[in-house]
C-alpha cells in the first residue's frame, strides 16, 4: 500500500488520516479547514495590569515589596505574551461534528495535510 503523506507522524493513506493517534477513515471525512488560533491577548494584559496597579500602590505607600511584587507581575505577563504561538489546527469535517486532527504552529504543515488529504479523498473517488 502506497502512502502519500507521512512526516511528523501525521499519515494520510488512500483509506485514512491518522494523526496523534486519531483514525479518520476517509469515506467518513466531508472536508478539512485549516484554522488559525490567534495569541491570547486577555490574560497577559490582565496580569501586567495588576502588577503595574500593585507597583504604584507599592510606590504610594513606599512599599518596597509592592513595588516588587508589582514589577515582577508586569514582566510575567509580559513573558506570557511573548512566549505565546500563533498555532494552526486542521479541522475534519464529518457527518457528526467537526474534529481537531492536527495542531501545529507551522501553517504550511497543516495546509500540506490538508492538500493530501483533499488528494487522496479525489484518488479515492476516482
Amino acid at each position: 500500500m502506497e502512502t502519500p503523506f507521512n512526516d511528523r507522524g501525521v499519515s494520510v493513506t488512500r483509506n485514512a488520516l491518522s494523526s496523534a493517534g486519531q483514525v479518520f477513515p476517509l469515506r467518513d471525512i466531508v472536508g478539512v479547514q485549516v484554522v488559525t488560533v490567534p495569541k491570547n491577548k486577555v490574560l497577559p494584559l490582565t496580569i501586567s495590569s495588576l502588577g503595574l496597579v500593585g507597583a504604584i500602590v507599592g510606590g504610594i505607600l513606599s512599599s518596597p515589596v509592592g513595588m516588587v511584587c508589582g514589577t515582577m507581575l508586569v514582566v510575567v505577563g509580559w513573558l506570557t505574551w511573548a512566549t505565546q504561538d500563533v498555532t494552526h489546527r486542521l479541522m475534519v469535517k464529518t457527518a457528526t461534528g467537526e474534529r481537531e486532527a492536527l495542531m501545529s504552529v507551522d501553517r504550511e504543515f497543516v495546509e500540506r495535510v490538508g492538500v493530501a488529504v483533499d488528494d487522496a479523498k479525489a484518488a479515492a473517488k476516482a
